[in-house]
């Protein structure tokens, strides 16, 4: 049985907080980053970024986005009320509460809200996946590039719902824990995705051991130069034999998934510590700090030091913000949190 009926999407004390600042900032150049990421030029330049899109019929967030190359990560959205359209044409498909798409790299993102609905609002994550994540993000149901899961009457809409104002709320915190955290809650609405999408087939993808492996030894030294072909023996294969393997499973080469391991790593600290950056070249396996800020430049479109002075002020604007919330916001009964989905904890 659906339970969108046990909670009113309007009582989201966060789509109000978004509202008012559409109201009293009038120039996308002064939105604090819970409403930049919703205007186009947004630069998504860390690992996981959420949120809540609250598109009204004429209001400020009422235009279609059209990314024609897609993004360098993965998007997945959540239609929490009203409808909306993704694509034109023959193509074009509508989502209502419940539903989901997934945007994988690259792929085009053209949508906005249906036309014969007064509103759209859709929770949203991007994300890098993780490597053995890669069979959880192939579902049959698929358009023009993109998957679509729709709703079910046996799933629990709270639960999805849930999941997603939590990968929200441990992401916009700083330490490396609750980053960790963010990531488990996304994994766990993944695991659902995929096992929604699977409950038809007949068959599984179960990615190769020796694959799961590699990655594993990997990630476990980011600070070595490992070889394609040290990492080859190490699983008992031959390195064209590996990095076949590793296309085939992971979707990449090798070496482009370690840079990318190296990276995220390196930006985990970047936004926690005060680590020197020569130091932090080192714990990901660049002795030369120059090259490892390319390839940084290269993955976040930003050099490391400007990286953390971003991530500094935003994590000081941020706090600014609450503590100008607390004496400035008056206190509203009803809508403290969304009956029966607890977004606190």
């Amino acid at each position: 049985m659906d339970d969108h009926s046990y909670f009113d999407p309007a009582q989201d004390p966060q789509v109000q907080r978004i509202f008012s600042k559409l109201a009293y900032r009038t120039t996308p150049q002064n939105y604090d980053t819970e409403v930049a990421a919703l205007f186009p030029g947004f630069e998504f330049d860390v690992r996981l970024v959420a949120g809540i899109t609250p598109i009204e019929r004429g209001g400020p967030l009422d235009f279609n986005i059209d990314r024609p190359n897609g993004m360098r990560g993965w998007i997945i959205n959540l239609t929490v009320d009203g409808a909306g359209r993704i694509f034109e044409g023959d193509e074009s498909f509508i989502v209502e509460p419940g539903d989901l798409v997934l945007f994988p790299p690259e792929a085009r993102h053209l949508y906005g809200r249906e036309e014969g609905h007064d509103k759209w609002w859709h929770r949203w994550i991007y994300f890098q996946p993780r490597a053995f994540w890669k069979p959880w993000l192939e579902w049959e149901e698929q358009a023009n590039g993109v998957y679509i899961l729709r709703h079910r009457e046996d799933v629990p809409f709270s639960e999805l719902f849930r999941l997603f104002v939590e990968v929200e709320k441990w992401a916009d915190l700083a330490d490396g824990l609750s980053v960790d955290l963010a990531f488990n809650r996304l994994e766990h609405i993944l695991l659902f995705c995929a096992r929604m999408s699977r409950a038809s087939k007949k068959t599984e993808v179960v990615i190769d051991e020796r694959v799961l492996s590699a990655c594993s030894l990997i990630s476990k030294n980011l600070d070595k130069p490992l070889t394609v072909n040290e990492i080859a023996s190490h699983v008992c294969l031959s390195p064209s034999r590996l990095s076949h393997l590793f296309r085939k499973y992971v979707g990449t080469g090798v070496v482009q998934w370690r840079d990318g391991q190296r990276m995220q790593y390196a930006m985990q600290v970047l936004r926690v510590s005060n680590v020197p950056i020569k130091a932090l070249s080192q714990m990901v396996g660049y002795d030369d700090p120059l090259y490892f800020s390319r390839v940084f430049r290269r993955h976040t479109n930003m050099s490391p030091r400007t990286f953390r002075e971003r991530s500094l002020a935003l994590i000081v604007r941020a706090e600014g913000e609450k503590l100008q919330d607390s004496f400035s916001q008056p206190t509203q009964q009803g809508t403290a949190q969304i009956p029966q989905i607890d977004i606190q904890s």
